[in-house]
């Protein structure tokens, strides 16, 4: 199953099982429901319960909140991780606040926000905003990278008490993994050890988890044994998995889709230093976007985004090795910067 598929399974699912489960998104009902995610939702549930949106973000989130507030679950999707920015009001000083100010109870809501890269999108369409929400306390925030992952943490998002803020890469939409037909949850704050290993330990999320993976099987060609750590949340963060394989490799690479400074990555690093420092071989390193804007030229995005070539070039330093070593001419030449297959098509 692809992970758009897996994405709209979940939200059929649950909203099949709840009748307080509702969708509520610009362009939702639209022939190409958001990436494939809510197609056929509205003709099988009514307008009542798939709600396409205007263009009034604020305020659509302050309804989101209110309708949870009297036993509502809604789900709310921006085509843009940029188009929430409008509605940081009431996330962050309502969604957010209201189980620590009214005794206890939360908001259950999901937002929905759609991240990635390519076509020219530039500075202000190109956003990975995931530290600032984690930022905040009451929200949890999650990055999910296979479609396993993507169904199993979006049911439990819907069946949380409180705000969730649902991150998804638009270049992780083809990508296929076996999913069961069933419901099934992967909980919150739970990170995955996605490969095994014992010289280094490689933390990522979201998409840049494919990246660590093309890393790990070049790396284990020239016979370095990477652990690759999928953190599917950043809040709550899963420190725990993240201290015990760096115990284990004494190494550690954190990537992230987003700016190196303040980020996510920052978090993991400073987590290993404060608990795990004696393990430590060498100095731990964090690659991430240069801390300028996204550009929105093919050429100058060269180069932009971390990659499997500058986390094995970060894994030779570290192992005092010639980048000579390992073939990474194969990953240079299918290093994707617009489109991550022929497949990616408009118009969003």
């Amino acid at each position: 199953m692809k992970f758009s598929q897996a994405i709209a399974q979940a939200i059929d699912q649950c909203m099949s099982n709840d009748d307080s489960v509702y969708v509520m998104g610009l362009g939702a009902p639209d022939p190409s429901g958001i990436f494939g995610t809510t197609v056929g939702l509205q003709e099988k549930y009514g307008h009542k319960r798939v709600l396409d949106t205007p263009t009034s973000e604020n305020a659509m989130t302050g309804i989101a909140i209110g309708s949870a507030l009297v036993g509502m679950r809604p789900i709310m999707t921006h085509h843009r991780v940029e188009f929430a920015l409008l509605a940081m009001e009431p996330l962050i000083n309502q969604a957010a606040k209201w189980k620590y100010v009214f005794g206890g109870k939360g908001i259950p809501l999901v937002v929905r926000m759609i991240i990635g890269k390519g076509w020219g999108q530039g500075p202000q369409h190109s956003q990975a905003l995931q530290a600032l929400f984690a930022h905040v306390p009451g929200l949890k925030v999650v990055l999910p990278t296979t479609a396993y992952d993507a169904k199993g943490l979006l049911i439990s998002a819907i069946e949380d008490n409180n705000p969730v803020i649902f991150i998804e890469h638009r270049w992780l939409y083809n990508l296929e993994g076996e999913v069961p037909d069933q419901p099934y949850r992967v909980p919150l704050g739970q990170a995955n050890i996605i490969r095994q290993g014992s010289d280094v330990t490689i933390v990522a999320s979201s998409y840049s988890v494919t990246e660590a993976i093309r890393a790990e099987r070049v790396l284990q060609q020239a016979g370095v044994s990477a652990e690759v750590v999928d953190l599917r949340t950043v809040r709550p963060l899963d420190r725990q998995t993240i201290i015990d394989s760096v115990r284990k490799t004494g190494r550690l690479v954190a990537i992230d889709l987003a700016w190196n400074s303040l980020g996510v990555n920052a978090e993991v690093l400073a987590t290993v230093v404060e608990s795990a420092q004696s393990e430590l071989k060498c100095a731990p390193v964090r690659l991430a976007l240069e801390d300028t804007p996204t550009p929105a030229s093919s050429s100058l995005a060269q180069g932009y985004y971390p990659n499997a070539v500058k986390i094995i070039e970060s894994v030779a330093s570290m192992l005092e090795m010639r980048l000579e070593d390992f073939e990474i001419a194969q990953l240079e030449s299918a290093n994707p910067v617009d489109v991550p297959d022929s497949s990616f098509t408009g118009p969003f």
